[in-house]
């Protein structure tokens, strides 16, 4: 379940020094090459982009400003060496830079999901990030940042959500365009729109350096907040 966050306030001008936060829970990692892993999840507020199929519109506005250091205390004390920090959009609060700075100094295995929509240069190298490309079925296709190619390394993640064949034939030339094969890129469909065996198929029929994707978290609890 997600944690309440009111008793984590720092009384110190929270806005000075710290984020704003939708929730933070521990589950199951349902997605990316961590997919399996106990995961403490750091979901930051607010978001520029308004994918079609979002799956967390709740955390677009709202939260609760805490300290970093507060943030870092409650993920240590979860108990567990994963660590996602994901939104909304991350890295749409500046400080979101030094709460990852911060998590990896922790001595955790961090990752950060970000839309690809925004830089990711300033990411501190020990962070894993799975960036989205955006589909022309999200309807957010022209905000994809591509100079943010240049910034990833070996262990990232390129993550393409697909809505239809149209997307997914988008996708396929997206990866042989710019050779998005020198990280793992992952083809994920829309959730109950279109069916993982039809994606599973087309990806064979394509021969696709890609790896299917599938949401597990979604299939132990459906689309419960907190999971």
């Amino acid at each position: 379940m997600a944690t309440p966050l009111s008793s984590m306030q720092s009384p110190e001008s929270p806005h000075a020094r710290g984020l704003k936060i939708t929730e933070i829970f521990t589950s199951i990692q349902g997605e990316s090459d961590l997919v399996g892993w106990p995961t403490v999840f750091v979901r930051l507020t607010g978001c520029p982009l308004r994918c079609r199929w979002c799956d967390t519109p709740y955390s677009f506005q709202g939260g609760e400003w805490m300290d970093i250091s507060a943030i870092v205390d409650r993920v240590c004390e979860a108990g567990v060496g994963h660590v996602c920090v994901t939104g909304g959009e991350p890295l749409s609060q500046k400080r979101c830079l030094d709460l990852l700075n911060a998590l990896c100094d922790a001595g955790l295995t961090v990752s950060l999901e970000t839309s690809g929509a925004l830089s990711v240069a300033d990411v501190d190298r020990r962070v894993i990030k799975v960036m989205d490309l955006k589909a022309p079925g999200s309807d957010e296709v022209e905000r994809n940042h591509w100079d943010n190619l240049a910034f990833l390394q070996p262990q990232d993640q390129i993550k393409i959500v697909i809505a239809d064949r149209g997307d997914f034939d988008w996708a396929v030339a997206q990866v042989r365009k710019h050779g998005l094969d020198r990280w793992q890129v992952l083809f994920s469909p829309v959730w109950e729109e279109l069916q993982p065996k039809t994606l599973a198929e087309w990806i064979l029929a394509e021969r696709a350096p890609v790896r299917l994707q599938l949401q597990t978290h979604k299939y132990l609890w459906g689309e419960a907040q907190g999971h």
